[in-house]
């Protein structure tokens, strides 16, 4: 198994610097991401401490917490010093941020716009290494009825059978629907398979009287509105 073992040198921590003590007396927002991390993991190895073996982990993903957020526990766990216990407390603590920033802004009910959409969604696509597909299920107003997880798949593609949007649709009793997948590789173009599926799905909304008002597609960057870029 690789093991990510280059080190970092940095200057020898005083005291008051240590990352449990400095948040302490200073404040959270006084540390580092790197000082946060060797909070959550304790302890680092024989030749290194815990802030050292973080800015090694930030130091392979770019110092970039998105980055780091995708990792696996598998990933993280090659880290000499990291094992699976301390690789899921990193993972959970970014995940409760991912959260709180989601909830911030409150619940939203109603569908106004595809921004509304992509807010509702964004939490659960964001930081995927494969491809979902999922449908946001409105009823009158736009109200936000629920959404559901229809497939997931790889890289770069996931089998969406239509039979089961609407079977979800029929099950929550709504008068439409928005269709949201991810692309993984942050390309935000649709493809198009992307296209005719939904001409096709919509197509079968019209049998059934149920709208497709949208398609959405979600990157880590962002995300796009078939029906904004008038292909519905």
């Amino acid at each position: 198994m690789e093991n990510y073992e280059s080190k970092i040198s940095i200057k020898s921590w005083a005291e008051e610097d240590r990352p449990r003590e400095k948040l302490s007396g200073q404040g959270r927002r006084a540390l580092t991401d790197a000082e946060l991390i060797a909070i959550l993991i304790g302890s680092g190895s024989r030749t290194e401490t815990a802030v050292e073996l973080s800015k090694r982990i930030l130091h392979h993903y770019d110092n970039d917490l998105n980055k780091l957020g995708k990792a696996s526990i598998t990933e993280l766990s090659k880290f000499k010093g990291i094992g699976e216990a301390k690789a899921i407390s990193i993972i959970a603590a970014l995940e409760i941020g991912r959260r709180r920033n989601e909830s911030e802004s409150g619940a939203i009910e109603v569908i106004t716009s595809s921004r509304d959409g992509y807010n509702i969604m964004r939490r659960h696509l964001m930081d995927l290494n494969h491809e979902e597909f999922w449908i946001i299920l409105l009823g009158r107003s736009n109200k936000v009825l629920g959404k559901e997880l229809i497939s997931k798949g790889g890289l770069s593609a996931t089998v969406c059978d239509p039979k089961i949007i609407f079977y979800s649709a029929l099950q929550y009793q709504a008068s439409g629907l928005i269709l949201v997948h991810n692309h993984p590789s942050g390309n935000l173009k649709p493809s198009n398979e992307d296209i005719q599926l939904t001409k096709k799905i919509s197509a079968a909304g019209r049998m059934l009287d149920i709208g497709v008002f949208d398609h959405l597609i979600i990157t880590d960057g962002g995300y796009l509105s078939l029906a904004d870029e008038g292909m519905m």
